[in-house]
């Protein structure tokens, strides 16, 4: 047998140790760059957010974290979709404090969730919003376990308050957040995301996305779930990129909006899982198509569930005629415990699909 040559290990570097250290640096190079917009109503209410702001106020909530816990104390994260959870948890990277994204409870639905990740985390603080907690402290859903939790809520955190931040002594090994697996077969497990494990994989990610920065993404995703926020919002920083977010409701009532959004931004890369291309081409109408051109999408990432090819088709050949190219689709595998995305098919490559026999799969 031949011998298989020698493979030396590969050191990967990286320009910038941390994620405070590049979002310093964007706010230096940037500062008047648009980091992320939030559609409120998901088509034309904006809330924008510079990457100079960005920096200011992650420096201010971090100054109030400093005071109130220690270095490398887990802080539970309960906001809705939008930039005060953007704002948060990069105020957690600059406190030196682990954020810990979690499904912010509603009708009784989550409870048992975050009962089990609040233990499992041993969360010392939660970070909301005034309506957040207003919501949660009428409602019979304030479990005693977040009870006994300190609690910030972080809209009343930035007036003076970054010039008394302090950088954190962090590096590439230090954790950065705790991402809770789905829990769909057991209860959630926490996967420890460090700095390092974070700028590797969205590394890895923009080899085949390519995104630069003066690109843009749109993505209507929950924050607090990974590919939201990993190949997302904290992908946006990484490439330097205008991130546009929209509500998972708002897209939920009216699908059309994150077509119509990802023409609007010119978007070079969208996500989603299989369901929501099915939900556009049962649901968009070639009148909220008027005027849409999504020739701008080179990546279209299908994951977060098996993807479907007879969707994909599907979807192609009803947009198509909007310049949705076919090349454009790119479907995914990932796990919080590989940080976030196996794999991906490159920018420009057509989706490679594999007929298989269950039948015969399953006797091996």
């Amino acid at each position: 047998m031949d011998m298989l040559p020698k493979v030396e290990p590969f050191a990967y570097t990286f320009e910038f140790p941390t994620y405070v250290d590049l979002l310093r640096h964007r706010a230096r190079q940037q500062p008047h760059q648009y980091a992320y917009t939030f559609l409120i109503d998901g088509e034309k209410q904006e809330l924008n957010i510079t990457y100079e702001e960005l920096d200011r106020r992650a420096r201010a909530i971090a100054a109030v974290l400093q005071r109130m816990v220690a270095p490398g104390e887990r802080a539970l994260l309960l906001y809705p979709s939008g930039l005060d959870y953007v704002f948060a948890f990069y105020g957690c990277l600059y406190a030196g404090v682990i954020a810990v994204p979690a499904y912010p409870p509603s009708q009784n639905r989550h409870l048992e969730r975050i009962q089990a990740i609040i233990a499992d985390a041993q969360a010392k603080i939660v970070l909301t919003t005034q309506s957040s907690l207003s919501k949660l402290q009428r409602s019979q859903q304030f479990i005693s376990e977040l009870e006994s939790l300190s609690w910030l809520t972080t809209e009343g955190c930035f007036d003076g308050e970054e010039e008394n931040w302090q950088m954190p002594a962090i590096n590439g090994e230090t954790i950065a957040f705790l991402q809770y697996t789905s829990g769909s077969t057991s209860m959630p497990k926490g996967v420890m995301v460090s700095h390092h494990n974070l700028m590797h994989n969205n590394w890895q990610q923009n080899l085949v996305m390519g995104l630069a920065p003066g690109m843009s993404i749109v993505c209507w995703l929950p924050l607090f779930h990974d590919m939201g926020m990993i190949g997302n919002m904290i992908m946006a920083l990484y490439a330097g990129v205008h991130c546009v977010l929209i509500a998972p409701q708002v897209f939920l009532q009216k699908p059309a909006r994150w077509l119509q959004a990802v023409s609007r931004y010119r978007a070079s890369m969208t996500c989603a899982p299989n369901f929501a291309y099915d939900l556009c081409v049962q649901r968009v109408t070639p009148e909220q198509m008027e005027g849409i051109d999504l020739s701008s999408c080179k990546v279209a990432i299908s994951g977060a569930e098996a993807v479907r090819y007879h969707t994909l088709v599907q979807f192609w050949e009803k947009f198509v005629p909007y310049g949705f190219q076919w090349e454009a689709f790119s479907p995914g595998y990932g796990m919080a415990e590989a940080t976030l995305a196996v794999s991906l098919s490159s920018v420009g490559e057509a989706p490679l699909m594999l007929h298989i026999d269950r039948d015969l799969l399953k006797q091996g």
